[in-house]
């Protein structure tokens, strides 16, 4: 089992609110390029759908739920059909979104029992606590020609050093896509 954090990151390291679901005042800073930048398997999950599952908090599944259901083209599909934990302390049913489940008690906790990949999109809170306890094995990222200067960061300061292997960094048009694995583990 592998945990992975997919993100879609601005060069100055912000994550939050890369759509713009906020609401009025927030800029949708990933859809600048277009849909296309964002569309599809980016992350390059493939497999990892088909036998993973899929770990979300509240706020990115809601988004998400509102999103994929509707939609049917392959990718779509695979996103539809995995499995999908729902971290939440305030949602009583998830059945807006096929194959998704409430996790009941500690989100931490869950993903460290799961047998599956684990992959874990947006859902910053819940990515920050598995980072804290040093459970992230790779990160996947889309980094966008973006300078927020505010906002919600990947990885906050004051924590302590995490050293880092490149595994693979390629341009997509105007963003680069990258995946991160820890440099002390297989």
């Amino acid at each position: 089992m592998s945990i992975s954090v997919i993100e879609f990151i601005t060069l100055d390291g912000f994550v939050s609110d890369p759509v713009g679901s906020a609401g009025p005042g927030r800029e949708a800073w990933a859809l600048r390029h277009g849909p296309a930048v964002i569309g599809g398997d980016k992350f390059r999950l493939g497999s990892t759908l088909d036998q993973g599952v899929l770990v979300l908090g509240r706020a990115t599944w809601q988004l998400f739920a509102g999103l994929w259901p509707a939609r049917d083209d392959p990718f779509s599909q695979r996103m539809n059909a995995v499995p999908k934990l729902v971290a939440s302390r305030t949602l009583a049913d998830v059945s807006a979104w096929p194959n998704s489940a409430l996790i009941n008690g500690d989100a931490v906790a869950a993903v460290k029992r799961e047998q599956r990949d684990v992959v874990i999109t947006g859902s910053l809170s819940l990515v920050r606590e598995l980072i804290s306890q040093d459970l992230v094995d790779e990160y996947r990222l889309l980094c966008f020609p973006t300078l927020l200067g505010t906002g919600e960061r990947l990885f906050p300061g004051g924590t302590a050093p995490v050293y880092l292997e490149c595994l693979t960094a390629e341009q997509d048009g105007p963003v680069v896509y990258t995946r991160y694995a820890r440099s002390d583990r297989s």
